[in-house]
This record gives structure tokens, sequence and C-alpha cells, in this order.
């Protein structure tokens, strides 16, 4: 399955200032798994050391916060879209 996934401007460092990506996967975690393969320097930025992604992470598939469905487990179909948005903190 080809996903493309969307890239904020904070990672796009670190897979050589691309904005989206292809990769294949079944599912979010194969999906983004594939992702670090292309871009390695992004597999520090997106898991930590269990292989669990990030609490800052957030992960969108349609517009669906991933956390909400299943996880790095939900399954992806051929052209969907993937978006990283890291979290924002701040405030008066």
């Amino acid at each position: 399955m080809s996903v493309t996934i969307k890239l904020p401007t904070q990672l796009r460092s670190a897979a050589a200032g691309q904005s989206q990506l292809q990769v294949d996967g079944g599912d979010v975690g194969t999906a983004l798994k594939s992702l670090c393969q292309t871009a390695p320097e992004l597999e520090g930025r997106l898991f930590d050391d269990g292989g669990e992604l990030r609490r800052f992470v957030n992960v969108f598939l349609k517009g669906e916060d991933i956390r909400f469905l299943s996880g790095l487990e939900t399954s992806v179909a051929d052209g969907d879209e993937l978006t990283i948005l890291p979290a924002v903190a701040g405030g008066a």
C-alpha cells in the first residue's frame, strides 16, 4: 500500500527538506517505520527507545488522531494520507 506522509516544517530537515514522502505500509506503524528507513534521522524524533511513538508526536489519518483509533496498528489503505504534527505547548 502506498501512503503519503506529510511532515511539518520542524521535521523536514531530517527528510532532505521534503514536505511529504510516499512510503509503503499496511498500518500506521509500518508506514512510519518505512518513513524512518527512508529518512533515518526521523526515527529518534518520532519514536522512543522502546519503539513507541513519542507522546508529543501526533499522527492523523484522514483528520483523525490515531490515538483514538487503533494507534500504530491502525490500518491504512492505498492512497491514504498521514499527517505528523508535533504537540505545541505554550500560552499565557
